[in-house]
């Protein structure tokens, strides 16, 4: 959406511009409008980049952000919704009318790119999805800021203390009907980009606070930024294979509940997009 319309305001002022100089009284605005037009895209693109700056340079990120600030989650989903056909990418969705209208969810995806998180929160805009990422993207510029006002939460994967508080608040942030958590089981990118085995820990979050889990898979976002560099374009696949019920997740252990997760996406993605035992 705000990609097509800053294509639609640079034609426009394009034209608007064009008029008065009398670009259009002869064949050269052929070459002439179409230029101009790409003038004000650019200047476009700029401005709201620097309006992404303005908006990122006032968070305070030392303070605790207790809500999914409406106004930055439009941002994030205006944003996304512009750079993926910025950067040739094409998504396939299936599934998708599984995922719950009402209630919060755990979302759980295999993860094989950055620019996995940019597809979901594309595709599933509207459910307000809050991913647990590693606590190094905190200090990332202007998507630090951004995912902490959307109620994302960092993880410390080497202090299992740390790491729990972050699972703790993740189960408060979902009984208190603030958000949806996602989050990606195996831990973080390995550089074979094939599914990893999962750690259960997370999968506690939907128990503790009694929601379903989303299960979904993503396919080929390996591809997106190679591609991105060599101009090319990319299909990616996105999945929602199936939703387990809270009320199956009782009485049940966080490993066989990440063994069925896993189970379903290995089963999806095939054996070569699978880590070996």
């Amino acid at each position: 959406m705000l990609l097509r319309g800053i294509v639609m305001a640079a034609m426009l002022l394009g034209a608007i511009v064009g008029l008065p100089l009398g670009i259009f009284e002869s064949a050269d605005w052929l070459w002439a409008y179409p230029l101009l037009a790409l003038g004000f895209f650019v200047l476009e693109l700029v401005l709201a980049f620097v309006y992404l700056l303005i908006v990122c340079k006032g968070v305070d990120m030392d303070a605790e952000q207790e809500i999914d600030d409406p106004r930055y989650r439009k941002i994030v989903e205006l944003y996304a919704d512009s750079i993926i056909p910025m950067v040739r990418v094409n998504i396939i969705t299936k599934g998708l009318n599984k995922v719950p209208k009402e209630g919060r969810f755990l979302l759980v995806c295999n993860h094989c790119s950055n620019a996995d998180p940019v597809v979901l929160l594309r595709e599933l805009s509207g459910h307000q999805v809050a991913f647990i990422s590693k606590k190094e993207n905190r200090d990332m510029f202007v998507i630090g800021p951004m995912m902490h006002k959307i109620l994302c939460q960092m993880i410390d994967r080497e202090n299992d203390r740390e790491a729990l508080k972050t699972i703790l608040k993740c189960i408060r942030i979902l009984k208190e009907d603030k958000a949806s958590i996602g989050v990606f089981p195996e831990g973080g990118i390995h550089k074979s980009k094939k599914l990893q085995h999962f750690r259960p820990g997370v999968f506690k979050i939907a128990q503790k606070a009694e929601v379903p889990i989303v299960v979904c898979t993503l396919k080929n976002t390996k591809n997106v930024i190679p591609n991105m560099a060599k101009l090319r374009h990319t299909d990616v696949e996105l999945s929602v294979l199936e939703v387990i019920p809270a009320e199956e997740l009782k009485g049940v252990t966080t490993t066989d509940i990440a063994d069925r997760a896993y189970r379903l996406m290995a089963a999806d993605l095939g054996p070569e997009n699978v880590a070996e035992e």
